[in-house]
């Protein structure tokens, strides 16, 4: 086998680390790209490729995560991972975990261990690298790892909520949420919704909120419900997806471009977290994305009554 396809079978298992490290599809894209320059113009040959570029992901990941700290502590309002509607690695025996770590809320609590921290997790926690490859990517001794996984696994266990191991009933409870929202049923999302729920979004300050952050189940449904009858109006389509292996949904404009993700944190049977991207820079991997700002000013003036209509 060439070193070409070595890369090329190896590809979704080093995007899946570079991603799960840094939170960003297109800064995982970078990684993996400049893995396979390294790789193409090493001039040794590696005992193992997937111990070789797994390591060599997992550095590049970690001095970009380093400075990207800097940038997200600037970042304007709510910062949430770009959306992945697909993870490319596939391990049928271990679905269940490498869905559950691919969830904004378990990459939104990644964000809170340092950058060793992050990837030795990852690498352990993830992927099932043994403690002497994680040691060489990470430039440890093994010892030291086995303390910064320990440490990882203790912050994230503090403050991971446990996921229901069932994916059916998500999927049949974001059905129901779907159907309410587009019937824009308060009661019927009032139902579904948890007692805390948040509604979150990441605009990052580049484009309107759908809405600004909203606690409590009552005052998220009458938010979702108001949005749907001027969404309608203007064309905008409700697209439910898989959005980080989660229950969720694409928003796209009536020429079809992509408005907005959604994606629904769900436990105990109900829905705890609703958080939206609408942020331009970090939905363009899947495809056009739509003027968010074009399509608030519409769905504004759609929410008017016509001219001359009794205000009463």
């Amino acid at each position: 086998m060439t070193r070409a396809e070595e890369f090329q079978e190896l590809r979704p298992l080093l995007f899946s680390i570079a991603y799960r490290i840094l939170g960003s599809v297109t800064e995982a894209e970078d990684a993996v790209q400049e893995t396979w320059l390294r790789w193409e113009t090493s001039p040794t040959q590696a005992r193992s490729a997937k111990a070789f570029l797994s390591a060599v992901v997992t550095r590049i990941s970690i001095d970009v995560l380093r400075s990207a700290r800097v940038r997200r502590e600037e970042y304007v309002g709510p910062w949430f991972p770009e959306p992945l509607l697909s993870d490319p690695y596939q391990d049928p025996e271990r679905s269940a975990e490498l869905a559950d770590s691919l969830s904004m809320a378990a990459l939104l609590l990644l964000e809170r261990l340092s950058p060793l921290e992050r990837a030795v997790f990852v690498l352990r926690e993830v992927f099932g690298f043994g403690f002497p490859e994680i040691a060489s990517a990470v430039d440890r001794s093994e010892a030291a790892c086995r303390q910064l996984a320990t440490r990882a696994r203790r912050h994230m266990d503090a403050g991971r909520p446990r996921f229901e191991a069932d994916r059916r009933e998500r999927e049949e409870l974001a059905g129901r949420f779907f159907d309410a929202f587009r019937q824009g049923d308060v009661d019927g999302l009032t139902e579904l919704l948890a007692a805390d729920v948040h509604l979150v979004g990441d605009g990052g300050g580049k484009a309107p909120q759908l809405a600004r952050q909203v606690i409590g189940a009552q005052n998220v449904a009458r938010v979702l419900a108001a949005i749907v009858a001027p969404f309608f109006r203007i064309g905008v389509v409700v697209e439910p997806h898989q959005v980080n292996a989660q229950p969720g949904a694409l928003f796209r404009d009536r020429d079809g471009k992509i408005l907005a993700t959604l994606a629904l944190d769900i436990l105990d049977g109900q829905i705890q977290a609703v958080r939206t991207v609408v942020n331009p820079d970090k939905l363009g991997h899947m495809g056009p994305v739509a003027d968010a700002w074009a399509v608030k000013r519409e769905m504004n003036q759609a929410r008017r009554p016509p001219l001359g209509a009794d205000p009463a």
